[in-house]
């Protein structure tokens, strides 16, 4: 490579070139070499002036390729396979998500894989295969590796969670669906102002992986909530949202010295399990035990008593997933986002007023 950024010996200029003249990624290239969305104004003149520079000329069978289709968007679901038979929430985000691509005659490609490593590992094939032509991330890790991927290799993609903030390099590479502390926290509030109302004062929170963002997003908002509401922070005992994680931190939370009398849990599994094993827990529920999840579904209202849940029109947030990454590869601008925010639907679970126990009587049954 030259001094001026042009290669050496008069070879044909590749991105790789202009990139580096330009001073972007070879992703921020191809998208503005192909006039697609997802860098801006600025950086496509910085990127068509380095071109013009280096004498660039596309070749007609990479152009050729570069436009062949696949009318496909990928999901790969980094999850426990029992966790997704067991749990309504993903379904319901594909169910929306369908819903929308089948519009345009675009398929959904979706598979579940183990962890995130695996997910890398799909993506990257499916793009470099040409199946799909964009990808929706899910599940956020707090490092995580798929976001270095879509950037890298230029995958249109629309990524669930995190904060402008809290996904530096994204931005010209992808539409991000973000959620902010902020928004978790008045759903939460709404919650404990619900349980303090009925006399509780000793709350726990039954929570997701912490290596999720959203759920250290919640654990931020949940400790800001409670401590004003109580003048400190309430316990969080973190579970992995299966029926069986679920039950064991619930066991760890009633043999406290002083156990909580109301519990929120992040899903609607967790919950549903714990009423349906009140009894070999040693409790009744809501009668010392008032529970409540973070999510709401069949299970919430089929259980007895039913659960009381923050309710969120989950088909509704896949289809708006879904019309962002449409809008992307079409070029278009990307209409208006908006998220209903999680309402609290009360019942049986949590809707009796705490009675403390009489003097020399078992707090639980």
């Amino acid at each position: 490579m030259s001094v001026d950024g042009s290669p050496p010996g008069g070879a044909r200029p590749t991105i790789r070139d202009i990139a580096r003249l330009a001073g972007v990624s070879k992703a921020s290239v191809s998208y503005a070499l192909n006039d697609l969305p997802g860098v801006s104004a600025a950086t496509r003149e910085r990127v068509l002036g380095a071109a013009r520079e280096l004498g660039w000329r596309p070749s007609a069978a990479a152009r050729s390729l570069s436009r062949a289709r696949a009318h496909a968007v990928g999901l790969a679901v980094a999850r426990d396979v029992e966790l997704l038979g067991e749990e309504p929430y993903y379904m319901r985000l594909v169910a929306g998500m369908e819903g929308v691509l089948a519009t345009e005659s675009v398929s959904l490609l979706m598979t579940v894989v183990p962890d995130v490593d695996a997910a890398v590992d799909v993506l990257r094939r499916w793009w470099q295969e040409r199946r799909v032509d964009g990808v929706v991330l899910t599940d956020l890790l707090v490092d995580d590796p798929r976001l270095a991927l879509v950037t890298g290799l230029g995958v249109p993609s629309v990524v669930r969670g995190g904060t402008g903030e809290d996904l530096p390099g994204v931005a010209e590479g992808a539409t991000t669906v973000a959620v902010s502390v902020e928004e978790e926290r008045e759903p939460l509030a709404q919650v404990v102002g619900h349980l303090l109302a009925r006399g509780h004062r000793r709350l726990a929170r039954v929570s997701g992986p912490p290596q999720f963002r959203h759920t250290r997003r919640r654990d931020r908002a949940w400790r800001e909530v409670t401590a004003a509401a109580l003048g400190a922070a309430q316990e969080v005992v973190a579970a992995d949202y299966t029926a069986r994680g679920g039950l064991q931190a619930t066991r760890e939370l009633l043999a406290r010295p002083e156990p909580p009398t109301a519990v929120l849990y992040d899903n609607d599994v967790m919950a549903a399990t714990v009423v349906a094993e009140r009894r070999s827990l040693g409790v009744r529920v809501p009668g010392d035990l008032a529970v409540v999840a973070g999510e709401d579904s069949i299970l919430c209202r089929l259980a007895g008593p039913a659960i009381t849940a923050l309710r969120r029109d989950v088909v509704a947030d896949g289809a708006a997933t879904a019309r962002l990454l449409l809008d992307q590869l079409a070029g278009r601008a990307p209409g208006p986002l908006h998220l209903e925010p999680r309402e609290l639907v009360v019942r049986a679970s949590s809707g009796a007023r705490l009675t403390p126990p009489a003097a020399g009587s078992s707090a639980r049954r």
